[in-house]
């Protein structure tokens, strides 16, 4: 039940922001970060509305996929979202199960992925992910890189870029979040003008537990939740 009543707290949160800021909720894909969570509790999840899950690990997933996907008969199917670091060794099973990479951070990671898409004839979705603080210790590509990056992944037959992902840095205060968010979206809205990829970018994953309504403001339209969704 705790779930449920965190799920409903979360979408009056994301309507108040939205309601507040001229934007359309329904706008606003959550999803459930479900790193070291049981099929039970995904379940619980799925089953107060939530479709979208996301996994850190390739065989922490695979385990959950393979003992949820029987059991969503009457549901929405579930759509997997990798949001983890992925090595390229676990490409291959990673192209087979998510529906959307959050974080790709190489052209090598880009290359990989094409080439075990083209294995199984699938197009897959796929984020680019920005070190948009320029932290040592976090992955993704470069504000100097990006562009340049998008242009040559997007010639990728067998890849379809979606938008943008960024991690912001841990906060005291969600406001000085706000300028990694809106410098995100900016970068978005400029390689859309200077149309560097074959689509508009329309995704941006940013936002999480303890930020996402100053995220919401600046653009985000994918947040990624976790605690707020499963509780500590």
């Amino acid at each position: 039940m705790m779930i449920k009543e965190n799920i409903s707290r979360i979408k009056e949160r994301i309507s108040l922001v939205c309601s507040k800021n001229k934007l359309r909720a329904e706008s606003i894909t959550i999803v459930a970060v479900a790193k070291g969570r049981t099929p039970e509790q995904i379940q619980s999840a799925l089953q107060s509305g939530i479709v979208d899950i996301g996994e850190n690990r390739v065989q922490e997933a695979f385990l959950k996929y393979s003992d949820l996907i029987p059991k969503t008969y009457g549901l929405t199917p579930i759509k997997w979202h990798m949001v983890g670091h992925l090595q390229t060794n676990k490409v291959k099973a990673a192209v087979e199960m998510f529906d959307l990479i959050h974080s790709v951070d190489s052209l090598g990671l880009a290359k990989s992925i094409d080439r075990q898409s083209a294995q199984i004839n699938k197009i897959q979705d796929i984020l680019l992910q920005v070190n948009i603080s320029g932290e040592a210790s976090k992955s993704g590509f470069s504000k100097q890189e990006i562009e340049e990056a998008a242009s040559e992944i997007a010639g990728l037959k067998n890849i379809k870029v979606k938008g943008l992902m960024t991690i912001a840095p841990i906060v005291v205060d969600p406001q000085e979040a706000r300028p990694y968010f809106r410098s995100l979206r900016e970068l978005r809205d400029k390689i859309n003008a200077l149309q560097i990829t074959h689509n508009t970018l329309h995704f941006l994953s940013m936002g999480m537990s303890d930020d996402f309504e100053v995220a919401i403001e600046e653009g985000s339209n994918m947040l990624r939740l976790g605690r707020l969704i499963f509780g500590d």
